[in-house]
């Protein structure tokens, strides 16, 4: 065989190869856009759909079109419910390509399911992330989307007016895109925040505007979502029929596309309303329905929310007992997903907020010096330079300063982000002081008052002797004596952002005068030693706990 032959085979094979791969990416593509158009109605057909192109891809070895599929495959798992699965998608999609497109899509996709999970500050980071991509494309309908998302953001730290600038940017950017589907997710978003504020008729309004376009749509899981908030808004209203009709109605549409996380929601929002009207079987049934869901979808807000649902039905039912045992079950979850908290770490991010604010201002002066230096190139070009000359310059100039003002835009929105994001760790921060708190309240104070109504309500059951009830009220009292005395004590350590060595001995000399006059024929003594660092400081909850240690093993040894 010639050398001539040999090459000609050669390149007779390379292009049938490179045919090949165009027909196989022409087949990839359009099961990704069959997919696309049918997953807000279907979405497991849109899954079998793109698990076809998966496997075509991953034969192929076409790692552009299997990123392209693997981040598709992340959005219809996120409508889904499945969050977790669905971030698994899309971040095995960035590792398989640098194309900005996919990247910023699996970014968004990343974003908006850490927001589902309740991780706000790596949810803000995913969407920084990708609006920096369609700002750099020019990309509005897609800014649009990353702005009515980060108002989502807003809306959880409770800061509405913030919440509602980014919805309503959203609602114009998409009212000139003509884009139904993202104009009704921008209404029902605004509603959301109006039922947050209690504008009730505001609210019903956007919720009505976002169900009249998803019925336009015919998107099943659009029509299901907007049909719970109607329906939410009414029993707000006290109108709880109408609400009712609209939460079944919900049920019905969310059960035929398999929408867990929006199952439970619902399942919640009809086991409130049995709630209400004292129906506590069917309030059960319901919840009960609502927490598979919610464990199916992994979503940590239906799960606490179920929580607590039982929680008002036991104490509805006056079983104390159960309703006490599903408040600390929520409390145990909210903990497990929460990171622990101290002063120190509250001091460090008041520091990284007050770096953050200065960080905006050099933007700003940045921004500022920038815009004065072009105008000093525009002007030296105009006086010093021929007219073609300056005509260049000019025009250069002004491609310069706009690129710096987009640059400067940027850097502004980054600072602005930033911000938020070292606010949401200190929001999370002072959240779980408050519930240690209320937890020591609760596990302290709460046991001791549930005993004293106990006692109180057995005096029934005792026969009328003087000398019985005598007894029985003296025990109440001193019971309540020692209630007052856990009180206080609780108080005392709310009331102070440190305790030192020196308060935590004036406390405890107080504590053991106190045994030593209500005991007899026992000696009691107390001393620090030399060692111990006088100016030493414990949080509140450390020196807290301290002084009930030795609190607890005065008691123990008395007895």
């Amino acid at each position: 065989m010639t050398k001539k032959l040999k090459a000609v085979i050669f390149f007779g094979l390379f292009f049938m190869q490179i045919f090949a791969q165009v027909k196989e990416h022409k087949v990839i593509d359009s099961l990704n856009v069959k997919a696309l158009k049918i997953y807000a109605s279907n979405t497991n057909k849109a899954m079998e759909l793109l698990s076809k192109a998966e496997k075509i891809a991953k034969a192929e070895k076409l790692n552009l079109s299997l990123a392209y599929t693997l981040d598709n495959m992340g959005i219809v798992t996120r409508v889904k419910g499945n969050y977790e699965k669905a971030i698994d998608y899309s971040e095995k999609a960035l590792t398989l390509t640098k194309d900005s497109l996919i990247v910023a899509s699996a970014y968004n996709n990343i974003g908006s399911c850490k927001r589902n999970l309740g991780l706000y500050e790596e949810s803000l980071k995913a969407y920084l992330k990708s609006i920096k991509i369609y700002d750099k494309k020019k990309d509005l309908n897609n800014q649009a989307i990353i702005n009515n998302n980060i108002g989502l953001v807003y809306r959880s730290l409770e800061m509405n007016e913030k919440a509602k600038s980014y919805h309503q940017k959203a609602i114009v950017d998409f009212e000139k895109l003509k884009k139904k589907k993202g104009l009704s997710e921008a209404y029902n978003n605004m509603a959301i925040v109006y039922a947050y504020e209690d504008s009730l008729a505001n609210a019903l309004r956007y919720f009505k505007y976002s169900l009249k376009i998803e019925e336009e749509l015919k998107d099943f899981r659009g029509i299901a979502e907007s049909l719970n908030n109607v329906g939410g808004v009414y029993y707000y209203m006290e109108k709880i029929d109408s609400a009712l009709i609209y939460f079944k109605q919900a049920i019905k549409l969310e059960h035929s596309i398999k929408n867990y996380a929006g199952l439970a929601s619902s399942y919640n929002n009809i086991g409130d309303v049995y709630l209400y009207k004292e129906n506590y079987l069917e309030a059960k049934k319901n919840f009960d329905s609502a927490f598979v869901y919610a464990k199916k979808s992994k979503s940590a807000f239906d799960i606490e929310n179920t929580y607590n649902y039982y929680a008002l039905l036991y104490e509805a039912k006056n079983d104390y007992k159960k309703a006490n045992e599903y408040h600390n079950l929520k409390n145990q979850f909210r903990d497990s997903i929460q990171k622990l908290s101290n002063i120190k770490q509250l001091q460090e991010l008041e520091t990284k907020y007050q770096t953050a604010k200065k960080d905006t201002e050099i933007a700003q002066n940045r921004a500022e010096l920038a815009e004065n230096e072009l105008k000093i190139k525009q002007k030296n070009t105009i006086i010093f330079g021929s007219l073609g000359f300056a005509f260049v310059l000019g025009l250069l100039g002004y491609l310069l300063y706009n690129q710096q003002k987009i640059k400067n835009n940027q850097l502004i929105k980054e600072v602005e982000l930033k911000e938020a994001l070292v606010k949401i760790e200190t929001q999370n921060k002072l959240q779980e002081q408050r519930l240690q708190i209320s937890r020591d309240l609760h596990d302290n104070i709460g046991s001791q008052l549930t005993f004293i109504i106990s006692s109180i309500d057995n005096l029934k059951y005792f026969d009328i002797a003087k000398e019985k009830l005598v007894s029985k009220f003296d025990n109440i009292s001193g019971f309540t004596k020692n209630t007052i005395t856990e009180l206080r004590d609780t108080i005392w350590a709310m009331n102070k952002n440190a305790i030192s060595v020196e308060d935590l001995q004036i406390r405890i000399t107080n504590f053991i005068d106190n045994a030593q006059l209500a005991t007899h024929g026992i000696s009691f003594d107390f001393s620090i030693e030399d060692s111990v660092n006088a100016s030493h400081e414990f949080s509140s909850i450390e020196g807290m706990n301290i002084y009930r240690i030795i609190q607890e093993a005065v008691n123990n040894a008395i007895k």
